[in-house]
């Protein structure tokens, strides 16, 4: 790897590790919904202007159910729920639960795709399981019932990065990753847009808060994406997805420099757990190169 291609890995998992901090200040001002949304509108409209600046804009009709569905799947749901989960937990525990993901995407595999589920699998998926029994259980703090919900809200949300991801292997084999990311994130957009009169703001939107927003939009979602398409075409898709394990380093870093969130020892104990669990599940596809030629779109993933 060389070292521009170093700098970019670790600025992708700073931006997408920072996207907990971001989501922790905004969403009890601005709200799960409301965020979420600005988040893949802004993104979409960012990456449609380089699309136009270029003078290739992608064609869409003939696979926008593909679309549709990666938008949901891997933007509008876990977003929804990564927004809902920071109104109670710390960033840093989101961006902890958040690197479970590759466990489920390895159990959709297994299921759907019929791929093998091999001992170091399994020991990985036990052992990130072990990882969040301890950082959820094990907290200086009660557990509310709010919190709680969080926690699920960020499992569920890593569950649908592991669905998309594998939906992407099964039916989206060849897309452009560039063409993905334009219009799941409008196909999000627009799939969250009906909700939002339901869905109140909760507070004044000041100037903290609005940056917070755009940085949620603009960093960690849109020049993300441009920063993991140029990885997967220098490096290949394995190596890219490296950046799993930097992301809850960057999280709990971020939320401890900025947010002031304590560094606890079930937060060090779990979230050790679950990045060797991680390791364990993408071990064997990435030593065998046996990946999605697209790879996972999400914030992970994040989100």
């Amino acid at each position: 790897m060389s070292r521009a291609d170093l700098a970019r890995l670790l600025a992708l998992a700073a931006l997408w590790g920072g996207s907990f901090a971001f989501i922790r200040v905004a969403a009890p001002v601005v709200g799960p919904l409301w965020l979420a949304e600005s988040r893949v509108a802004l993104a979409f409209v960012i990456l449609i202007v380089l699309a136009l600046s270029r003078g290739k804009v992608p064609p869409w009709r003939e696979r926008w159910r593909d679309f549709l569905v990666i938008g949901i799947v891997n933007s509008a749901l876990p977003f929804a729920l990564f927004c809902f989960a920071g109104q109670y937990i710390a960033a840093s525990t989101a961006a902890i639960l958040n690197a479970t993901s590759p466990f489920f995407g390895a159990l959709a595999a297994a299921l759907w795709l019929k791929d093998p589920l091999p001992a170091s699998k399994l020991a990985g998926m036990a052992l990130g399981l072990g990882g969040v029994v301890l950082l959820v259980g094990w907290r200086p703090e009660p557990l509310t019932g709010f919190a709680l919900a969080a926690v699920f809200a960020c499992l569920a949300a890593s569950l649908c990065y592991g669905i998309a991801s594998v939906y992407a292997k099964a039916r989206m084999t060849g897309v452009p990753s560039f063409s993905t990311a334009l219009y799941s994130q409008l196909a999000a957009a627009a799939v969250l847009a009906p909700a939002l009169p339901f869905a109140p703001m909760h507070g004044p939107v000041t100037a903290t808060v609005a940056a917070n927003v755009l940085a949620l939009a603009v960093g960690s979602t849109a020049v993300a994406y441009l920063l993991y398409f140029k990885l997967i075409a220098n490096i290949g898709p394995a190596r890219a997805l490296s950046v799993t394990f930097l992301i809850p380093l960057f999280g709990v870093l971020w939320g401890y420099l900025f947010l002031g969130e304590p560094l606890t020892i079930n937060m060090l104990l779990g979230g050790s757990l679950i990045l060797g669990g991680t390791w364990l599940a993408m071990r064997v596809r990435v030593a065998s190169g046996r990946v999605p030629r697209m790879a996972p779109l999400s914030n992970r993933d994040s989100s």
